[in-house]
């Protein structure tokens, strides 16, 4: 199976929580039925991104990046790569290679969606396909070149320097952590 069928079966599988996200999971299907290279940054009008919010093992704290680029703290992904062959694994790779923490483990399913304008290609959007991931019992993070920190948050005292999809999207991880 390609990526870009990973996706579609991803996003038709997907219950939506609410009528806005299925919205949105309607129009990022017809977004990958109109282009067939939509999982690749090259596709201008925008491109599929994974991304992931990263719990900790009690499901008590997030790992947050402070994004170079946004300047705000934000989940961890980004572009899918030739060598990813489903989308949560293009979550995945993104959370492991950001955290530096192995042994992520990746929840069923999507969970939320967001489509934002970006500076790829002088503005495009990415339609940003959201993950869980639980780390290990004393994961320790590190720090990649593609952040300027690194850092846990509690789920109810989140960073004021983030945005409301960020607070969004762990709302929605809390909700399946649970379940």
């Amino acid at each position: 199976m390609t990526l870009h069928a990973d996706a579609v079966r991803a996003l038709s599988d997907w219950d939506a929580p609410d009528a806005e996200q299925d919205l949105l999971r309607a129009d990022f299907l017809a977004h990958l039925s109109a282009h067939e290279n939509a999982m690749w940054r090259e596709c201008v009008p925008g491109h599929l991104t994974a991304s992931t919010i990263v719990l900790d093992a009690p499901g008590e704290r997030v790992l947050l990046t402070l994004h170079p680029k946004a300047g705000l703290w934000l989940q961890l992904g980004g572009h899918c790569e030739p060598q990813d062959t489903a989308l949560s694994g293009a979550a995945l790779r993104e959370a492991t290679e950001e955290s530096g923490i192995d042994g992520l483990r990746v929840l069923p399913g999507p969970v939320h969606l967001d489509r934002h304008r970006v500076w790829c290609h002088g503005g495009s959007y990415h339609l940003d396909v959201q993950y869980v991931a639980v780390a290990p019992a004393g994961a320790r993070e590190r720090i990649s070149e593609e952040s300027d920190d690194l850092r846990w948050f509690p789920l109810d005292a989140l960073p004021d320097q983030t945005d409301d999809v960020l607070r969004r999207l762990v709302a929605h991880a809390r909700r399946q952590a649970i379940s």
